[in-house]
């Protein structure tokens, strides 16, 4: 288990033939009189859209946007909780050049509806699936971010032959996962007070944003059916992914996932944290390139 530990925390990266030395690629980010993981940017404004709209899915609306050229195993991009599709921006106009994206707004979030049912993975990973339905997409490489992630999981447990692969960052599959000390981080504080004047301008005043507060906050801290011994079924490539400085996921737990997915590899990002996506959007998008690369590209 040390070993393993040493092993990650010098960023290397070891699956399926792919070796990156993360000293050269991912070395710490600072900007001028703070370092870059005790804050929380701005995302890049969104690309031009092939698609947009609303699908009617388990009793609710979900938008989406979709972008590129879906000739290939297109992505989907799956944003965190409180968080919303155009938090992507960097990596949807960096990744559209070359591969097919969807994005979408999680139920309840940005712009899409809530019926009221008690949240759950199992839930929202059906939402998605519905949504590729709607599409008519068989199959897709998937990009998970915080909750993003988790739903990633449960489809990989549910649905596998929906998955090329998972790319899976900040997940978690237990409570005991998460930092207490998130409660009162300040850069986790910054992002909720971001998410919830982007939430004013985009739900359209559907329910308030302390209600979705109140009802993730609740959400996280309930034990999550299956935990780390369901993942022992996974079958889908999947890539384990850790901020070094994450303030709400333990590195232990990532290392877990890691051992408990056979078909898996771990990446540790330093220089950023939870919220990597915004931080170090380059080095994020390059990662999802380079783990693509090592399934031989979106086929």
């Amino acid at each position: 288990m040390e070993k393993l530990k040493q092993e990650a925390v010098i960023d290397k990266i070891r699956y399926l033939g792919l070796t990156i030395l993360g000293l050269m690629l991912y070395m710490s980010t600072s900007v001028i009189g703070a370092e870059i993981w005790t804050l929380i940017p701005p995302a890049e404004d969104m690309p031009p859209a092939e698609m947009t709209g609303f699908a009617p899915v388990n009793k609710i609306n979900m938008y989406y946007a979709v972008y590129g050229d879906n000739k290939k195993t297109p992505l989907l991009l799956i944003h965190g909780g409180l968080g919303h599709s155009d938090l992507w921006g960097s990596q949807v106009a960096s990744l559209s050049e070359e591969f097919g994206v969807i994005v979408a707004d999680t139920r309840g979030h940005g712009r899409s509806t809530h019926d009221g049912q008690p949240l759950s993975y199992e839930l929202l990973a059906d939402d998605y699936l519905a949504l590729l339905d709607h599409l008519q997409i068989e199959k897709v490489h998937l990009v998970g971010w915080s909750d993003g992630a988790n739903i990633g999981y449960q489809i990989a447990l549910n649905a596998p032959e929906r998955l090329a692969s998972h790319f899976a960052f900040a997940g978690n599959v237990t409570v005991d996962a998460i930092h207490l000390s998130v409660q009162n981080d300040e850069v986790f504080a910054a992002y909720v007070r971001m998410m919830a004047s982007d939430y004013a301008i985009l739900s359209n005043g559907k329910i308030p944003f302390e209600t979705l507060l109140a009802d993730l906050t609740l959400f996280w801290s309930t034990e999550k059916s299956g935990g780390l011994q369901a993942l022992q079924d996974v079958e889908v490539p999947t890539f384990v992914v850790h901020a070094a400085q994450d303030e709400a996921i333990k590195f232990d737990h990532a290392l877990e996932i890691r051992l408990a997915i056979q078909p898996s590899g771990l990446i540790v990002i330093s220089g950023a944290s939870h919220f990597a996506p915004l931080q170090v959007p380059d080095r994020f998008t390059e990662l999802i390139r380079l783990t693509l690369a090592s399934r031989g590209g979106s086929d």
